[in-house]
This record gives structure tokens, sequence and C-alpha cells, in this order.
């Protein structure tokens, strides 16, 4: 139907009778002579409908913005002054000989030009058409380029690329499962799965040493700006290597990508951070290295003190007093700080205490704070000493449970960087390593794996997972970017004697255990090779390299925050002769007058 797209009619083609299809991007009438953008994937065409061709200007009169067109004609250089250098076919436009319509248009429920300006709920609803954007099809078509060099990288290296099952049986990975009831199997139910976990370690088991997939998993939990219910990830698995190893060859297939998609060349190698130094510095297993800032323990310098919101956590083996000095934020506004306060308080944080530094020479003097007066002259010397303020500088405090504390001047460090334009350089790429091997969480009074029970400690006898649970080290490793996590991984437990005993101290019975996981267990006692492996997040990588505000503007139809398809409007009730099928009856919960 087509010679050539749009987008790719350039000077090479003058004089040329080309033949392009498309969208009507914007039409304007000059005097006579009406000139249509021609849209497809590839970019816009200029296109001149002269008077001279009678059908064809007769038909350019009518057409309308999205109309879908045909045209025949004669590529020519654009007249002198009138030329685009932003597009390839800017040098050059199309005089129509021919043009056919293929179908007309009501009008769009928003213009293509004023799609930031609209709400995402009626972008989502209207998919179909935001994603006829040039900037949504950039970012679905770096999508594409992203997966291929994958593709190809893995390949090189001898990974052989394995589907595994999406009806399942339910695993803890930490989220909720999405369940599927079975029609053949009555009162039993299915689980799509949140990871290929269990069956890429059964590959390994079965001779495949260097596994791939480029697969879709389901989580059921609730959603942020980075996550959605159905997600890709790039699932690997290797035998017979380590996990420096691992992440040597890992490393190498990120640069690979970046190399070969944005021309970008990351560093040599990434850095290597433990879990317990990054949460000490950042307050985030996932810092953003670009931003300048750090956490400052300070619980020494103020135990003694009569300021009890200070000296209570100080004392307390499990709370944590840390200081962040921020450069020049004595200029931050009352305003500014109440915000800054209610944003921690989104975390936990009960409040933001601060010390402005207006003249450092005068000791207390020169500080303008309200807690200032329950701080010893030898607790000021040393807070300012360790944060090295600076006149100008402003010190915001946090002090709570470590968690807490943790999770709320984590996520401060990282907003005031944004905010105050300190971010240095475009990429920062990490590895965390040496993670805790366990989590305790208050709320269900138990432990958990702080990755998922397949993971292997550090200890190569099951007797050494002695003592406190939280002094464990695993030989997980998670790959940060920019402040977002983009994979996590590990050495795999491949004893069965270690992975029972793992499961003992995570409360899991062995009659929970062989109802669980029985098939793994089991294949553990034939030979299972030392194996590991590595999950990466398609979308939010995707979304990193896109310069994306969020994975949903990286994926083609994705949900909203609240798990709900505004194109599509699902989820939806079910056929109740389907429910009846499936013996199941729905119960609503009652409505509260």
């Amino acid at each position: 139907m087509r010679t050539h797209y749009c987008g790719q009619v350039d000077e090479s083609l003058l004089d040329s009778e080309v033949t392009v299809c498309g969208w009507v991007h914007r039409r304007r009438d000059h005097g006579g002579v009406i000139f249509v953008d021609l849209r497809d994937r590839e970019g816009l065409l200029q296109v001149v409908m002269d008077p001279d061709e009678k059908a064809v200007f007769e038909l350019g009169e009518r057409v309308r913005s999205e109309y879908v067109l045909k045209i025949t004609g004669k590529v020519r250089r654009r007249p002198a002054g009138t030329e685009n250098s932003k597009l390839r076919s800017g040098q050059v436009e199309l005089y129509a000989r021919s043009m056919e319509l293929l179908n007309a248009a009501e009008t769009p429920p928003f213009m293509l030009d004023e799609a930031e300006d609209v709400s995402e709920e009626r972008r989502l609803k209207f998919r179909y058409i935001d994603l006829r954007r040039p900037e949504m099809q950039r970012r679905l078509r770096l999508r594409h380029a992203l997966t291929m060099a994958i593709r190809r990288f893995m390949d090189d290296n001898g990974f052989i690329d394995i589907e595994t099952p999406m009806l399942t049986k339910a695993t803890p990975e930490g989220a909720r499962d999405y369940l599927v009831p079975s029609r053949t199997h009555e009162g039993k139910f299915f689980a799509l799965p949140q990871s290929p976990q269990i069956f890429k370690q059964l590959l390994m088991m079965s001779g495949f040493d260097r596994y791939y997939q480029i697969v879709r998993c389901f989580r059921d939990e609730d959603l942020r700006a980075d996550r959605q219910p159905e997600f890709t990830q790039l699932d690997v698995e290797t035998s017979f290597m380590d996990e420096d190893g691992i992440m040597g060859l890992m490393e190498e297939l990120v640069r690979n990508v970046f190399r070969s998609v944005l021309d970008v060349e990351l560093p040599k190698p990434f850095p290597r951070m433990p879990y317990h130094e990054a949460m000490q510095r950042f307050g985030s297993d996932k810092p953003d290295l670009r931003i300048p800032l750090e956490l400052v323990e300070v619980a020494d310098l103020v135990a003694d003190c009569d300021f009890k919101v200070f000296a209570t956590p100080a004392k307390d083996p499990k709370g944590r007093v840390a200081a962040l000095r921020v450069p020049k934020g004595g200029e931050l506004t009352r305003k500014e700080i109440d915000d800054y306060t209610a944003f921690v308080g989104r975390y936990g944080a009960k409040g933001l205490a601060y010390i402005k530094v207006n003249d450092i020479a005068a000791g207390r003097d020169g500080l303008q704070s309200p807690i200032v007066k329950f701080l010893s002259d030898e607790a000021v010397k040393g807070i300012l000493e360790r944060t090295g303020a600076a006149n100008g500088d402003l010190i915001f405090f946090g002090a709570d449970k470590a968690r807490i504390v943790n999770d709320a001047l984590g996520a401060l460090r990282q907003k005031i960087g944004h905010d105050r334009g300190m971010v240095e350089g475009e990429w920062a790429p990490l590895w965390v390593v040496d993670f805790p091997m366990f989590e305790y969480d208050e709320k269900e009074g138990r432990w958990f794996s702080m990755h998922h029970p397949f993971t292997a400690p550090k200890v190569s006898d099951p007797a050494e997972l002695a003592g406190e649970l939280d002094r464990i080290v695993s030989r997980g490793y998670d790959i940060v970017l920019n402040g977002f996590e983009i994979g996590g991984g590990s050495v795999r437990i491949h004893r069965q004697d270690m992975q029972a005993k793992v499961f003992e101290l995570l409360g899991i019975s062995d009659e929970e255990a062989r109802e669980k996981f029985g098939f793994l267990l089991d294949a553990l006692k034939y030979g299972a090779p030392p194996h590991g492996g590595i999950a990466f997040g398609i979308d939010r990588l995707a979304m990193l390299m896109a310069g994306a505000p969020n994975i949903r503007e990286v994926i083609a139809f994705p949900k909203t925050q609240t798990a709900h398809d505004p194109l599509t409007d699902a989820p939806s009730e079910a056929n109740p002769a389907a429910l009846k099928e499936l013996h199941i009856q729905v119960r609503k919960p009652p409505k509260i007058s």
C-alpha cells in the first residue's frame, strides 16, 4: 500500500515518486494551498495539496485531524526558509498527485499536542490515541530496542530462552498472589506467578546451566509510580557460577544495553557497597549516588541530653538518631521546612527537627533552632564537626526506630537533592551486597526472608545458622541505578539440609514445606548443582532509560495506581453462569451507612 514511511522521506528521494500512509497531524490552509503534516510511526512529512491537482485539493479541503490518508506524489525540496532541521524529512515536502481517504475520524478526545495537559485517567481511557503521540512511540520503541539488546547479549553468552508456566502454585514471594479458579479441579486454584523462581531452579537441576526469559509476572499489591500488578522482568539463572561471576556478567549486560540503546558508556566496574553501609550513609538500600548528601550518626552525642525525642531512641538498641546536612539549606523558608516535615510523616516520622547554621564561629548563639537549648555545648560542637556544617547550612534530624529514621531521612535526602538541583551526573549504577538473610516483621511477629527463602546464607553448614537471625548475612545482591532497584538476585540454596534449616528458622513446618515445596525439596536430593541468578525489572529499566516519570509511560496498556484499566474498564464482574460452573459465590461486604 505504501512505498515509504513518512519520517523516512528525505533528500535521498528528491524527484522520486513515493506513496505514504498515515494520520493527519495538522492541516493548514495558506492562501489557496493546503499543507498537511502526515504522521506515522517514523515521524512527520509535509504534504502540499495544490489547486492544480483538483481531486487532491477538493479532498484536502475536507480532511481534518486524525483522518487516515494514502498519498502518492513527488518528493521536492522545500522553498528556502521553510526547512525544519528538527525533522529527518524537514528539507523536503511531498507534492500530492493522488490521495485516498482510508478512514475519516471524529474529533479526538484530546489533541496530541495538548496531551501533557490531559489527565492520566483520560489518556489511559483513550490509550490508542495517546499512543499515537511521538513521545509515546519513542518510549515504546526504546523499550523494544532494550529487549532486543538483552536478547542479543544473552544469546551471545550461551543462555537458552525457556518458557515457564503461567498457571502454577502459590509461593511466598512477599506479595499477594492473583488466584485463578480451576473448573476441572473443584475448589482448587492456580496462582499466576510472582516470578518463575522455583521453575528456573528446577531448570538448573535439569542441566540447563544458563537460562533466561523475558517473562510476565503478577503481584496483587499496593501500587506506586514504579510498580504495576502485571510487569515484565528479565529472569536469569546460572549453574556453577558464584556471586562475583554472576554480578560481573550481568554488569556487562547492563553496560552493553546502555551502549547499544543510548550510546552511553557506564563505569567499569560498578561500585559495590554492603547493605549495612548503604543504610548508615544513605538510609536506603537503593541510594541515588548522584546526590552528594549523606546521613551522619549522632546518637552518641545526644544520648544524655535533656531532649527525650533524641535521648530515648539514642539509648534504644533498635533506635537511631541521624543528621542530614543540607548545604545552603538556610535559604529554606518556614513553609518549605513544614512541607518537608509533612513529607517525612508519610514514612512514620513524628516530626523533623532542624538547626539553621547562621554563624558557626558564634557557637550556639549562631544557631537558629528550637532544640539547641536542650543540647550541651559538647553535643552542639560534635554535631557541627561531624556533619561538616558551614555558614548558611541547615541540618535536619531523624530520631526514632532505625527503620523509620532510615525510611524518612533516606527519602528526604533524595527529595531535597532533586528539589535543590543537587543531582551530579546522569547515571550512577551500584551493586548493594551482603544483605541480611532475615528481617523481622513486628506486625506479623515473625521473621521473613529479606529476598526469598531460597537465598543461600554466607555459611556452608546449617549448624552455623544459629544465634541472632538479624546477624546472618545472605549471598544476595541488588543492582541499583539512580535510586531505583533495577534488579535483584542471589546464589541459591542447593542442598536439602540447608533448605530445610532455613524453612525451620522461618517457622515453616515440615508439613507446610512438603505441601508448598515438596517437588523442590525432592529435586534437591538428586544432584542439584550450585546455582544462582537475578531478575531485572524491564519496565523500570525502560522508564529510566526513556527519562519517563513512571513505568506507566513505557507500558502500552498499563493499569492505574488502583489496578484499574480505564480503557477496558477491567476488572469487571464475572458472568453468573461462569461463577456457578466454578462453584464460586461472591459475597460483597455490607455497606456502611
